[in-house]
């Protein structure tokens, strides 16, 4: 016998072999016992495991999923608003900062000379000024006695009114330079974080320099963009979810505000613009973010889990239970969202469904549930605690 001949006899063996084995286990019994055959070789099947849901009616959210891009509402710049040599730099590339806080400080030396100087000449107008109003004192009670003409008192009293003018002229000034010098540090105009420092200490700046750009890190405006197509169902007032790439749980409601009234050039595309309130860490402008747009919401919608409706012959089916078989039901399908499959016909609320198993069952086939799991004494310890609190 040559080598191809007996790999021939030994293949021939084994598949004879599996062959037995396979009918031996097709007449055995699920006790163990052996069948006889041909006999009942379908009675007494066991009934399929599976899980149960109920349909009920829920609400059903129709919505738009976008990527729009953010933006700083508030990005000031701040400029020194008095000439002078910068002499401390407070603030830095990225440090958060409250409105009202310092970022920098001007030489203020020529402005507090200035104050004392505002100061001093408003203490001799004053002077003078009571000097003057005694001369017209004097000099009315001297017309009222015949000594002196009217036209002495008169030019009196326009010498007091004078200096009472100059006195209100060196205040007003004064006040200028006081506010000078408190423009000499330069303060946060609003809560953000500094995105680019240009001053360094000792530049000489002029009125109006740029010292420091600010970004409002909360107030937040997210440009969503959508297809033409979509302009009969997006409006102003709709619901927006906006979610961060970074953390997608965490998510944040808003409203669309604006909507451009024209297409992009580029894109072709609507710009829906939404303003929110951030934290602060998760959303900055010029990143991204995920929206979701609800459009409209579909009330009393049959969901069942994705997994109980299975493919057969018929179409699409859905096994109810009933008494403990399951009955096919051919439905008809709409939307599928987050796991869960709307069902248009075929099922009505209220009725028993098998939800895992599902795709073993067949027409007619006997199920059964699990079995409720017994409490243990850390289950009543734990509703004991329950009813306490």
């Amino acid at each position: 016998m040559t080598a191809s001949s007996r790999r021939f006899a030994l293949a021939g063996a084994v598949l004879a072999l599996l062959a037995a084995v396979g009918l031996a286990s097709y007449f055995v019994a699920a006790d163990g016992r052996p069948k006889e055959a041909g006999k009942g070789a379908g009675k007494g099947s066991q009934a399929v495991l599976i899980s149960a849901a109920v349909v009920q009616p829920r609400a059903l959210e129709i919505y738009e999923e976008v990527i729009g891009t953010l933006e700083n509402i508030i990005d000031p710049t701040v400029g020194a608003e008095v000439a002078g040599r910068v002499t401390r730099v407070l603030g830095f590339t990225g440090k958060k900062v409250v409105k009202g806080e310092v970022l920098a400080e001007i030489d203020a030396v020529d402005f507090e000379i200035q104050s004392r100087g505002d100061k001093a000449e408003i203490g001799r107008l004053t002077s003078l000024l009571d000097q003057q109003q005694r001369v017209v004192e004097r000099q009315q009670k001297l017309v009222s006695q015949g000594f002196i003409s009217q036209n002495a008192v008169d030019d009196a009293m326009a010498q007091r009114n004078a200096l009472r003018e100059q006195i209100a002229a060196a205040r007003a000034r004064a006040a200028a330079t006081g506010r000078s010098l408190t423009k000499s540090k330069v303060v946060a105009p609003v809560d953000g974080e500094i995105e680019t420092q240009v001053v360094a200490v000792g530049d000489y700046v002029k009125l109006g320099d740029p010292l420091f750009k600010l970004v409002g890190v909360q107030e937040m405006r997210a440009h969503l963009l959508l297809p033409e197509a979509a302009a009969t169902r997006i409006s102003t007032g709709l619901r927006v979810v906006l979610s961060s790439p970074a953390a997608p749980e965490r998510v944040i409601e808003a409203r669309i505000d604006e909507i451009k009234p024209t297409v992009g050039t580029n894109n072709r595309a609507l710009d829906a613009i939404v303003k929110f309130r951030g934290d602060g860490n998760l959303f900055r402008g010029g990143g991204t973010v995920n929206a979701r747009i609800v459009t409209r919401t579909l009330d009393g919608a049959l969901m069942v889990p994705e997994q109980s409706v299975v493919l057969r012959p018929a179409g699409k089916v859905v096994y109810a239970v009933q008494e403990g078989v399951a009955r096919q039901r051919v439905v008809e399908t709409g939307l599928r969202q987050n796991g869960m499959q709307e069902i248009t016909k075929g099922l009505t609320a209220g009725e028993t469904i098998a939800n895992d198993g599902a795709g073993f069952l067949t027409d007619g086939a006997a199920v059964t549930l699990p079995k409720p799991r017994a409490a243990t004494e850390k289950d009543r310890k734990s509703d004991k605690g329950a009813k306490k609190g």
